[in-house]
């Protein structure tokens, strides 16, 4: 184990293989348009670079949502109620972990998912350090896909998914549902689910998010690419490429794309792909929400609002949500 991790935690390592990450690749870029899948942006470089971008002044998602956390968690932790086991998708840093922790009445465990595993050990070294008390069952896993949690040696109350950051709307509708269905399972009957949700707003302010002056967004895309070429030797030359992100008003959500700037060709694995100039792959969408459309796709996954928080502005939000037959 790397030595980061602070000694009583015990990780479950669950990483995507090459041969995972060979198959994504090569089913994406097999595609019409071609497509790169946005969780293998996050190893150690990528991970480093997304903390960066939290950091940009044009970045509102992290710095509104963190401050949303720490405003309304009183009123956060009564809806919740104690002794729960956390479960966070998706965990990064695990900054905003520290919040909801610190604020929870007697949480009993903490179970961070998270395919970068030099992330994870180190949110976990972290926290270990700050809360003592609560049990620490990190799992290295792509939570897309089914992951079977540890279990606490104290038994908790119930379980409580989170998954801050608006990482949802990475998700098309049905992966979305898909996603918040498994989260349904594994909360069980009593459970709970404390989801961020990036709101509608203008344009403008949306796409310079994505779009930062120090470019910094712009070499987290590219990183993909090289991290690509690093783990499963794919040639991508990355100055022939090109960072754009877009916010689409029809489909609600911001499309990045990496576009080639010349005709080339790619080999991944044995396999040959050719771009055109100017032809675009997509990376990441991003979509932006509205109470009735996340509603809508929370109720397709058998869950409903319990509770919701907005920031001042209505630009971020908080929901709570619960099982539709719950009680």
């Amino acid at each position: 184990m790397d030595m980061r991790a602070a000694p009583d935690a015990e990780l479950v390592d669950l990483q995507p293989g090459r041969d995972r990450i060979v198959d994504d690749a090569v089913a994406g870029l097999s595609a019409t348009p071609k497509r790169l899948p946005s969780k293998y942006f996050y190893d150690a470089r990528g991970s480093m670079l997304f903390e960066q971008i939290t950091r940009q002044p044009e970045y509102y998602l992290t710095g509104t949502e963190s401050a949303l956390l720490q405003r309304r968690m009183p009123d956060i932790a009564a809806a919740i109620g104690a002794r729960v086991h956390v479960v966070e998708y998706g965990s990064g840093s695990g900054r905003k972990t520290e919040t909801l922790l610190a604020g929870l009445d007697d949480a009993v465990a903490y179970t961070p998912i998270e395919i970068s595993r030099a992330a994870l050990l180190d949110s976990v070294a972290r926290l270990e350090g700050r809360f003592p008390r609560i049990e620490m069952l990190p799992v290295c896993a792509d939570f897309t896909h089914p992951v079977a949690l540890p279990s606490p040696r104290r038994a908790p109350r119930r379980t409580l998914a989170f998954f801050p950051g608006s990482t949802l709307g990475n998700f098309v509708e049905d992966e979305a549902v898909q996603l918040l269905r498994a989260m349904r399972d594994t909360i069980g009957e009593d459970g709970l689910a404390l989801i961020g949700i990036d709101l509608d707003k203008d344009p403008a302010t949306i796409e310079a998010a994505y779009n930062d002056a120090a470019g910094v967004t712009a070499a987290f895309t590219l990183n993909l690419l090289a991290r690509l070429n690093r783990e499963i030797g794919s040639d991508f030359d990355l100055d022939q490429f090109r960072h754009r992100a877009h916010y689409s008003r029809e489909r609600g959500r911001i499309e990045t794309w990496l576009v080639s700037r010349r005709a080339q060709r790619v080999r991944v694995d044995g396999h040959v792909f050719d771009f055109a100039a100017g032809e675009a792959m997509q990376v990441e969408y991003s979509h932006k929400y509205t109470d009735a459309g996340f509603a809508a796709i929370a109720a397709r996954a058998g869950l409903a609002p319990a509770a919701a928080w907005n920031d001042a502005a209505d630009w971020y939000g908080l929901r709570l949500l619960r099982r539709m037959d719950a009680g």
